[in-house]
């Protein structure tokens, strides 16, 4: 068995909660997948067609989440945080059953779902796994805002950067090397808003199961939750698991180097649109365990099924 060949989770894992935007009460249950079926959502309320992909081509709504849609009509949204977790702990393979549309937001971050996977234990097969290698650098911009990947030699680096006028958010910036970094501050990074933003939010009908229970509201030179942040960059932190999970929507692991400037789900979509493209931007490669850099062995996947 190697730590560098494709990992789906020992046992099914089961949760509920709130949906962040629709307010619906939602169960969910990941459970263990074959090698190379990657990474399934399935609707079981609904009876057919009820298979749905998380591909960056199959995304249809990057306002506030990140929503993937099938053929038939058939929505998920919501799925960055749990995708953001799965990619972390080096999940390769899983089907995700869902009774509604959107992922429970849980407290916010990926906090409950990196303990989940934890918990069940991940199952190691004997097929290599897939990395996707940028070549060429590739940028897509929106105004001031923008996202770049470029090639690196080793491994999945994330520049992130906020400017906010809002002076206990400010400009905040954070680089991770997402396999050598302890990413817990990561995982833990809750969504977050302002709360001159909220009123105009649910107007547009988002944000219904919204609460200090699962988001960081900041209002003027205060954060509302009683408990206050979680770490000191939490913002930027929280952006950062977002951008790891719509990564994912890539179906698997990426060696580049990525910067990002006011980004988030849309720029994010647009980069991975544009790499692929163009078959010179990347190269897909499927590892042996001989010629596998070792910085692409997460040093919290090891951790925990050590």
């Amino acid at each position: 068995m190697s730590y560098l060949t494709q990992k789906t989770i020992k046992k099914n894992i089961s949760f509920k909660g709130v949906a962040l935007h629709s307010g619906l009460s939602v169960n969910v249950c990941i459970k263990p997948a074959e090698v190379n079926s990657g990474i399934v959502f399935k609707r079981v309320d609904l009876k057919s067609n009820n298979l749905v992909y998380p591909n960056f081509m199959n995304v249809t709504n990057t306002s506030l989440n990140t929503t993937i849609e099938n053929n038939y009509g058939v929505k998920i949204s919501t799925i960055e945080h749990l995708m953001g977790a799965l990619f972390g702990m080096g999940i390769d393979n899983a089907l995700v059953e869902i009774d509604n549309e959107e992922v429970p937001i849980l407290d916010g971050s990926a906090k409950v779902f990196i303990e989940k996977i934890k918990s069940a234990g991940i199952e190691i097969s004997d097929a290599p796994i897939k990395v996707i290698k940028i070549k060429k650098e590739v940028k897509f911009s929106d105004g001031e805002r923008f996202i770049s990947i470029e090639p690196s030699g080793l491994s999945l680096d994330i520049d992130f950067e906020l400017k906010y006028k809002n002076s206990i958010i400010g400009n905040q910036r954070n680089k991770i090397k997402v396999y050598e970094d302890d990413l817990e501050d990561i995982y833990n990074s809750r969504t977050y808003c302002l709360f001159e933003d909220i009123e105009k939010i649910k107007k547009n009908g988002l944000a219904k199961g919204g609460s200090l229970e699962n988001a960081v509201v900041v209002k003027d030179d205060t954060v509302l939750n009683s408990e206050g942040l979680r770490n000191k960059k939490e913002f930027v932190n929280h952006k950062i698991l977002d951008c790891i999970g719509d990564l994912y929507t890539s179906g698997y692991r990426i060696v580049a180097s990525i910067k990002s400037s006011q980004g988030g789900h849309y720029l994010t979509n647009q980069l991975l649109r544009k790499v692929f493209q163009n078959k010179e931007n990347f190269s897909i490669l499927e590892i042996k365990e001989k010629n596998l850099p070792h910085t692409l062995i997460n040093r919290n996947l090891l951790r925990s099924i050590a």
